[in-house]
């Protein structure tokens, strides 16, 4: 999975004018964290809708970017497949929580659960709402499901070695409509609390 979304490589880029890559890392770690906590405060009841969504975005990358907590203007490529186009994003986002909440709903079994986790994520990257961001949405979103659920918040992989190809490689299958792997790669991290 080729990920062609943008990334910030000037400083103009980033509303602090901010250049050292290792820097932007931080504020982006910080970020992240401050969405992290903000999603785990939230009741599990807290229904997911594309509002909330939006919202973690928005503190996750709302320090340095403008397109932060907004959905993306610009058509990209995700490894072998074209997301919508940027006037689809709003309803393919509102069709997806619908289906989403659903799936929530009726699911009540590990393997029913296992199932929709994986739905949540492959399917929010495969959208790609935002201009980046997405993957590291996405795991938080596959997280607030997986707390619905009564089990512990997921990792997937580290930014690092090996487990990010292994997760690269499962995503690259479930393009090509395999979601074995990815299955496993939860499956293996499913911990109830």
């Amino acid at each position: 999975m080729i990920d062609n979304t943008n990334w910030t490589p000037f400083p103009d880029d980033n509303i602090l004018g901010l250049t050292d890559k290792n820097i932007i890392n931080e504020y982006e770690a910080k970020g992240l964290a401050t969405a992290e906590l903000y999603v785990f405060e939230l009741d599990t009841e807290t229904p997911i809708s594309t509002s909330l969504i939006l919202e973690i975005h928005r503190i996750a990358f709302g320090q340095l970017y403008e397109w932060a907590g907004k959905w993306r203007t610009t058509q990209v490529t995700v490894g072998q497949l074209l997301p919508p186009l940027p006037n689809q994003v709003t309803q393919a986002m509102y069709q997806f929580i619908d289906n989403l909440n659903f799936k929530i709903s009726v699911s009540n079994t590990r393997d029913e659960h296992l199932e929709c986790l994986v739905y949540a994520h492959y399917e929010f990257i495969r959208i790609h709402p935002f201009n980046n961001g997405n993957g590291r949405t996405g795991r938080i979103l596959m997280n607030i499901v997986a707390m619905k659920f009564g089990y512990k918040p997921l990792e997937l992989y580290f930014r690092e070695g090996e487990s990010r190809k292994t997760y690269i490689s499962a995503m690259k299958s479930a393009d090509n409509g395999n979601f074995e792997n990815l299955m496993t790669l939860i499956r293996e991290e499913l911990t109830a609390f």
